[in-house]
Protein backbone atom coordinates (compact mmCIF):
# COMPACT_ATOMS: atom_id res chain seq x y z
CA UNK A 1 0.00 0.00 0.00
CA UNK A 2 1.48 3.32 -1.07
CA UNK A 3 0.84 6.92 -0.05
CA UNK A 4 -1.83 7.50 -2.71
CA UNK A 5 -3.80 4.43 -1.63
CA UNK A 6 -3.75 5.43 2.03
CA UNK A 7 -4.76 9.01 1.20
CA UNK A 8 -7.65 7.66 -0.89
CA UNK A 9 -8.74 5.36 1.93
CA UNK A 10 -8.66 8.17 4.52
CA UNK A 11 -10.66 10.39 2.18
CA UNK A 12 -13.29 7.68 1.80
CA UNK A 13 -13.56 7.41 5.60
CA UNK A 14 -13.83 11.20 6.03
CA UNK A 15 -16.60 11.35 3.40
CA UNK A 16 -18.47 8.42 4.94
CA UNK A 17 -18.04 6.16 1.90
CA UNK A 18 -15.99 3.63 3.88
CA UNK A 19 -16.67 2.51 7.41
CA UNK A 20 -13.89 2.77 9.99
CA UNK A 21 -14.03 -0.97 10.61
CA UNK A 22 -13.53 -1.65 6.89
CA UNK A 23 -10.61 0.78 6.72
CA UNK A 24 -9.02 -0.91 9.71
CA UNK A 25 -9.32 -4.25 7.94
CA UNK A 26 -7.47 -2.85 4.92
CA UNK A 27 -4.75 -1.44 7.17
CA UNK A 28 -4.55 -4.55 9.35
CA UNK A 29 -1.44 -5.96 7.70
CA UNK A 30 0.63 -2.77 7.97
CA UNK A 31 3.53 -2.53 8.37
CA UNK A 32 4.07 -6.22 7.48
CA UNK A 33 2.19 -9.48 7.16
CA UNK A 34 3.72 -12.58 8.72
CA UNK A 35 3.19 -15.63 6.51
CA UNK A 36 5.49 -17.85 8.56
CA UNK A 37 8.04 -18.42 5.80
CA UNK A 38 7.95 -14.76 4.70
CA UNK A 39 7.15 -11.36 6.19
CA UNK A 40 5.58 -9.19 3.50
CA UNK A 41 6.52 -5.53 3.84
CA UNK A 42 3.28 -3.87 2.70
CA UNK A 43 4.58 -0.60 4.17
CA UNK A 44 7.70 -0.39 2.00
CA UNK A 45 6.17 1.72 -0.79
CA UNK A 46 4.94 4.28 1.76
CA UNK A 47 8.41 4.56 3.32
CA UNK A 48 10.64 4.36 0.27
CA UNK A 49 8.47 4.90 -2.82
CA UNK A 50 9.39 1.37 -3.97
CA UNK A 51 7.09 -1.59 -3.34
CA UNK A 52 8.11 -4.96 -1.99
CA UNK A 53 9.40 -7.20 -4.81
CA UNK A 54 9.62 -11.00 -4.89
CA UNK A 55 13.04 -12.49 -5.66
CA UNK A 56 11.84 -15.87 -6.92
CA UNK A 57 15.22 -17.65 -7.17
CA UNK A 58 15.68 -20.02 -4.24
CA UNK A 59 11.99 -20.03 -3.30
CA UNK A 60 9.65 -22.93 -4.00
CA UNK A 61 6.89 -22.48 -6.58
CA UNK A 62 4.30 -22.66 -3.79
CA UNK A 63 6.08 -19.93 -1.83
CA UNK A 64 6.29 -17.65 -4.87
CA UNK A 65 2.61 -18.18 -5.65
CA UNK A 66 1.50 -17.60 -2.07
CA UNK A 67 3.50 -14.37 -1.74
CA UNK A 68 2.32 -13.14 -5.14
CA UNK A 69 -1.33 -13.79 -4.23
CA UNK A 70 -1.09 -11.92 -0.92
CA UNK A 71 0.64 -8.95 -2.54
CA UNK A 72 -1.99 -8.87 -5.30
CA UNK A 73 -4.74 -8.93 -2.67
CA UNK A 74 -3.14 -5.88 -1.00
CA UNK A 75 -3.98 -3.89 -4.13
CA UNK A 76 -0.62 -2.75 -5.45
CA UNK A 77 1.40 -3.72 -8.48
CA UNK A 78 3.37 -6.95 -8.08
CA UNK A 79 6.75 -7.93 -9.50
CA UNK A 80 8.62 -11.22 -9.17
CA UNK A 81 12.15 -11.30 -10.58
CA UNK A 82 14.33 -14.27 -11.55
CA UNK A 83 11.20 -16.33 -12.03
CA UNK A 84 10.85 -19.56 -13.99
CA UNK A 85 8.02 -20.87 -16.15
CA UNK A 86 7.17 -23.22 -13.28
CA UNK A 87 6.90 -20.23 -10.94
CA UNK A 88 4.57 -18.55 -13.41
CA UNK A 89 2.34 -21.61 -13.77
CA UNK A 90 1.93 -21.70 -9.98
CA UNK A 91 1.20 -17.95 -9.82
CA UNK A 92 -1.29 -18.18 -12.67
CA UNK A 93 -3.31 -20.73 -10.70
CA UNK A 94 -3.91 -18.17 -7.92
CA UNK A 95 -3.76 -14.92 -9.93
CA UNK A 96 -4.94 -15.28 -13.55
CA UNK A 97 -4.14 -11.63 -14.37
CA UNK A 98 -0.40 -12.18 -13.93
CA UNK A 99 1.90 -11.87 -16.96
CA UNK A 100 5.13 -13.72 -17.65
CA UNK A 101 8.07 -12.05 -19.40
CA UNK A 102 10.25 -14.98 -20.44
CA UNK A 103 13.28 -13.02 -21.63
CA UNK A 104 13.44 -10.97 -18.43
CA UNK A 105 12.40 -13.89 -16.19
CA UNK A 106 9.80 -11.64 -14.53
CA UNK A 107 6.18 -12.09 -13.48
CA UNK A 108 4.14 -8.90 -13.22
CA UNK A 109 0.69 -7.72 -12.23
CA UNK A 110 -0.26 -4.11 -12.94
CA UNK A 111 -3.39 -3.04 -11.10
CA UNK A 112 -2.57 0.34 -9.53
CA UNK A 113 -1.50 3.76 -10.75
CA UNK A 114 2.11 4.67 -9.96
CA UNK A 115 3.98 7.94 -9.58
CA UNK A 116 4.99 9.03 -13.05
CA UNK A 117 8.59 9.84 -13.85
CA UNK A 118 9.45 13.27 -15.24
CA UNK A 119 11.22 12.01 -18.34
CA UNK A 120 12.27 8.95 -20.31
CA UNK A 121 14.54 6.23 -18.99
CA UNK A 122 16.68 4.79 -21.78
CA UNK A 123 17.71 1.17 -21.26
CA UNK A 124 20.68 0.42 -23.49
CA UNK A 125 22.37 -2.93 -24.00
CA UNK A 126 25.58 -3.79 -25.82
CA UNK A 127 24.57 -7.10 -27.39
CA UNK A 128 21.56 -9.35 -27.82
CA UNK A 129 23.05 -11.63 -25.15
CA UNK A 130 22.65 -8.78 -22.66
CA UNK A 131 18.91 -8.47 -23.39
CA UNK A 132 17.67 -10.54 -20.39
CA UNK A 133 19.25 -8.05 -17.98
CA UNK A 134 18.10 -5.06 -20.05
CA UNK A 135 14.56 -6.43 -20.25
CA UNK A 136 14.49 -6.92 -16.48
CA UNK A 137 15.46 -3.27 -16.07
CA UNK A 138 12.90 -2.07 -18.63
CA UNK A 139 10.00 -4.06 -17.16
CA UNK A 140 10.84 -2.93 -13.63
CA UNK A 141 11.09 0.71 -14.65
CA UNK A 142 7.79 0.61 -16.56
CA UNK A 143 5.97 -1.03 -13.64
CA UNK A 144 7.23 1.81 -11.45
CA UNK A 145 5.58 4.40 -13.66
CA UNK A 146 8.30 5.42 -16.08
CA UNK A 147 8.37 5.98 -19.81
CA UNK A 148 11.05 3.57 -21.05
CA UNK A 149 12.88 3.27 -24.37
CA UNK A 150 14.85 0.08 -24.95
CA UNK A 151 17.84 0.42 -27.27
CA UNK A 152 19.39 -2.96 -28.02
CA UNK A 153 22.53 -4.31 -29.69
CA UNK A 154 24.56 -1.09 -29.86
CA UNK A 155 27.87 -2.29 -28.41
CA UNK A 156 31.23 -0.61 -28.96
CA UNK A 157 32.38 -3.26 -31.44
CA UNK A 158 30.15 -1.48 -33.96
CA UNK A 159 30.20 2.07 -32.66
CA UNK A 160 28.18 3.36 -35.64
CA UNK A 161 25.15 1.52 -34.27
CA UNK A 162 25.38 3.53 -31.04
CA UNK A 163 26.01 6.84 -32.79
CA UNK A 164 22.83 6.30 -34.81
CA UNK A 165 20.92 6.46 -31.50
CA UNK A 166 22.44 9.79 -30.41
CA UNK A 167 19.12 11.63 -30.39
CA UNK A 168 17.35 9.06 -28.21
CA UNK A 169 20.29 8.86 -25.82
CA UNK A 170 20.49 12.61 -25.35
CA UNK A 171 16.73 12.92 -24.88
CA UNK A 172 16.72 10.53 -21.90
CA UNK A 173 16.59 11.91 -18.37
CA UNK A 174 18.47 8.90 -16.98
CA UNK A 175 20.11 5.94 -18.71
CA UNK A 176 20.68 2.31 -17.77
CA UNK A 177 23.49 0.74 -19.78
CA UNK A 178 24.01 -3.04 -19.71
CA UNK A 179 27.17 -4.64 -21.09
CA UNK A 180 29.29 -7.75 -20.67
CA UNK A 181 32.68 -8.63 -22.17
CA UNK A 182 35.00 -5.69 -21.30
CA UNK A 183 32.08 -3.48 -20.21
CA UNK A 184 33.10 -0.37 -22.18
CA UNK A 185 29.65 0.79 -23.33
CA UNK A 186 28.58 2.85 -20.26
CA UNK A 187 31.66 5.07 -20.51
CA UNK A 188 31.07 5.74 -24.20
CA UNK A 189 27.39 6.53 -23.60
CA UNK A 190 28.21 8.75 -20.62
CA UNK A 191 30.51 10.82 -22.81
CA UNK A 192 27.57 11.59 -25.11
CA UNK A 193 24.90 12.66 -22.61
CA UNK A 194 24.20 15.20 -19.89
CA UNK A 195 22.44 12.74 -17.59
CA UNK A 196 23.20 10.08 -14.98
CA UNK A 197 24.25 6.72 -16.38
CA UNK A 198 23.65 3.56 -14.34
CA UNK A 199 26.05 0.89 -15.53
CA UNK A 200 25.04 -2.77 -15.27
CA UNK A 201 27.80 -5.31 -15.84
CA UNK A 202 26.42 -8.57 -17.23
CA UNK A 203 27.80 -12.08 -16.89
CA UNK A 204 28.13 -12.36 -20.67
CA UNK A 205 31.61 -13.19 -21.97
CA UNK A 206 34.32 -15.81 -22.39
CA UNK A 207 36.38 -17.37 -19.61
CA UNK A 208 38.50 -14.38 -18.64
CA UNK A 209 35.39 -12.27 -18.18
CA UNK A 210 34.99 -14.21 -14.90
CA UNK A 211 31.20 -14.18 -15.05
CA UNK A 212 30.96 -10.40 -15.33
CA UNK A 213 33.75 -9.44 -12.93
CA UNK A 214 35.86 -8.04 -15.79
CA UNK A 215 32.98 -5.82 -16.92
CA UNK A 216 32.30 -4.79 -13.32
CA UNK A 217 35.90 -3.73 -12.74
CA UNK A 218 36.00 -1.91 -16.07
CA UNK A 219 32.86 0.04 -15.20
CA UNK A 220 34.10 0.87 -11.71
CA UNK A 221 37.24 2.28 -13.32
CA UNK A 222 35.34 4.44 -15.81
CA UNK A 223 36.81 7.82 -16.67
CA UNK A 224 33.31 9.30 -17.13
CA UNK A 225 32.17 11.21 -14.01
CA UNK A 226 28.43 10.64 -14.58
CA UNK A 227 28.56 6.82 -14.28
CA UNK A 228 27.48 4.81 -11.24
CA UNK A 229 27.67 1.00 -11.16
CA UNK A 230 25.35 -1.67 -9.76
CA UNK A 231 26.00 -5.37 -9.22
CA UNK A 232 26.46 -7.95 -11.97
CA UNK A 233 23.20 -8.71 -13.87
CA UNK A 234 21.23 -6.42 -11.52
CA UNK A 235 18.86 -4.81 -14.00
CA UNK A 236 16.23 -4.62 -11.27
CA UNK A 237 18.43 -2.57 -8.95
CA UNK A 238 19.42 -0.19 -11.72
CA UNK A 239 15.75 0.36 -12.58
CA UNK A 240 14.88 1.18 -8.96
CA UNK A 241 17.62 3.81 -8.76
CA UNK A 242 16.69 5.21 -12.17
CA UNK A 243 13.05 5.49 -11.06
CA UNK A 244 13.99 7.47 -7.96
CA UNK A 245 16.15 9.82 -10.03
CA UNK A 246 13.40 10.23 -12.62
CA UNK A 247 10.89 11.34 -9.97
CA UNK A 248 13.08 14.11 -8.58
Amino acid sequence: MDRAQIESLLKEVSEGRTQVVDALEKLRDLPFEDMGFAKLDHHRALRTGMPEVIFAAGKTTDQVAAIFARMAHAGGNVLATRASRENYDAVLAVEPRAEFHAMARCITLKQAATTAGKGTIAVVCAGTSDLPVAEEAAITARLMGNEVELIADVGVAGIHRLLAQKGALQAARVLIVCAGMEGALPTVVAGMVNAPVLAVPTSVGYGASFGGVAALLGMLNTCAPNVSVVNIDNGFGAACIASLINRM
